[in-house]
């Protein structure tokens, strides 16, 4: 009630602004990137509540009607014109060298603060702004694809939206079959791991007493979920997504559950990129299942391995003999996993193949390869068990030869293992994984004594 009165207020405020600046001389503003920057100087300048908060929403309106090469233009010109204002940099860098002070300290940072950051601030007071500019800079991200020309910008906005969306405006909501439909309908076209196909699927998903969806909210945009998990309750730890996600399967009695499963972790706004939620997300929700079902002792993951076929078969030093890489030209067969003798032979490859993949593999900047392991490992949870034949989806197949693996979030060791990953990075993992390494190095042994 009192978000929708306030954004009633400045709906008011704004569109009061809008009849003030139509009988000025905003109606001729140029509908391109130059008069979008021309605008952007003039809200800059200093207006009144109506005017300013109108002409905010004016440049976010102009900036929706342009088309890539326009945004381009205007994310460029934000890049060139709107950076620190020189001189005034320059006369705080003097003042602090001829008698450093806290004063002088502080008015160095503020003079260093590009133009376009108070922009940014002043846009995000429009109504429906806050959204607009997560979604500006979710094109802002697909522009730069690796050039650097656009980095200066994308550090500002990426550092006031970290700022507005700390945990501390972040508010949890579950999600269940009495959501209202518009949100519901995100999640359907949000979720990035496993598909829902349709709403008798997201149905199944959330509504049954053994099954939980959370997710967290923005109070300045209230429709939209920002990362959303869902959650299984089951008596032990699963190995295999299909179970849990069968349409006929059967429901686990409440009291009967031991186990909490996040098997999906969705973010959805591309323009939060960088900004992380999850780690937050799973902590929150352990902590509301555990008051409502007190019994729950284990708290673990169903994850996917997005990368891993990926290293398979762009890695060049994989610790394979000339027997293994010829067992892997079975993967070539779609249906490969249909067959007991195939999959038995490729299992005897793959799966050390995993454990070094996890414990040895790393970028060559020495970070892990699958981003899911740094997620997970990085929030204090131990790489638990690594699942044969996990997800047979087109798409588990196709991204992992159908491996999945369970992190174990085990509370009392969550601070250990983040420190561990952390400072030295360590991946904690399980005996069991280890021994599936071990097993590559006996390989090995025996291919350099033949």
């Amino acid at each position: 009630m009192a978000n929708a009165f306030f954004s009633d207020l400045l709906a008011t405020i704004s569109e009061r602004g809008r009849t003030l600046l139509r009988r000025g001389d905003s109606a001729d503003t140029k509908r391109d990137a130059d008069g979008l920057l021309e605008l952007c100087d003039a809200l800059l300048s200093g207006r009144g509540e109506a005017s300013g908060t109108a002409m905010a929403r004016e440049v976010l309106d102009v900036y929706g009607e342009l088309d890539a090469a326009g945004r381009r233009a205007f994310f460029e010109g934000l890049v060139r014109d709107f950076g620190p204002d020189r001189e005034r940099l320059s006369k705080a860098i003097e003042q602090w060298r001829a008698e450093p002070s806290d004063e002088d300290a502080s008015s160095l940072h503020f003079a260093s603060e590009p133009r376009r950051q108070e922009l940014i601030r002043r846009l995000n007071r429009a109504p429906g702004g806050t959204g607009d500019l997560v979604a500006m800079r979710a094109d802002l991200l697909g522009m730069m694809n690796g050039h650097t020309d656009l980095a200066a910008l994308d550090r500002d906005v990426s550092h006031l939206l970290s700022s507005w969306f700390n945990r501390g405006f972040l508010v949890l909501r579950r999600i269940d079959w009495s959501t209202p439909a518009n949100i519901l309908e995100k999640i359907i076209r949000y979720e990035a791991v496993h598909e829902i196909s349709d709403w008798d699927d997201l149905r199944r998903r959330i509504d049954p007493v053994d099954r939980r969806c959370y997710a967290f909210f923005h109070p300045a945009m209230v429709d939209e979920p920002l990362i959303f998990v869902e959650v299984a309750l089951t008596e032990t730890i699963p190995g295999a997504i299909a179970p849990l996600l069968a349409v006929d399967r059967q429901h686990l009695p409440i009291e009967k559950a031991r186990t909490a499963v996040f098997y999906s972790i969705s973010n959805t706004q591309r323009g939060l990129g960088g900004i992380s939620f999850g780690s937050f997300l799973i902590k929150q929700v352990v902590e509301e299942l555990r008051r409502e079902l007190p019994k729950l002792d284990t708290f673990v993951t169903l994850s996917p391995v997005p990368g891993f076929m990926a290293w398979v078969k762009q890695d060049k030093d994989l610790p394979l003999s000339d027997e293994d890489r010829e067992t892997l030209k079975r993967l070539d067969d779609p249906r490969w996993f249909e067959s007991p003798e195939t999959t038995a032979l490729l299992r005897g490859v793959l799966e050390p193949l995993a454990a070094h993949y996890f414990l040895k593999a790393r970028t060559p900047k020495g970070r892990l390869i699958d981003s899911v392991a740094r997620f997970h490992l990085g929030n204090g949870a131990r790489l638990e068990r690594i699942n044969w034949l996990g997800d047979l989806s087109p798409k588990g197949v196709r991204e992992s030869a159908g491996v999945m693996v369970n992190y174990l979030y085990r509370l009392d060791d969550i601070e250990k293992n983040h420190e561990a990953y952390a400072n030295d990075g360590e991946v904690v993992a399980s005996s069991a994984v280890k021994k599936l390494l071990k097993g590559e190095g006996r390989r090995l042994l025996d291919m350099r004594l033949s």
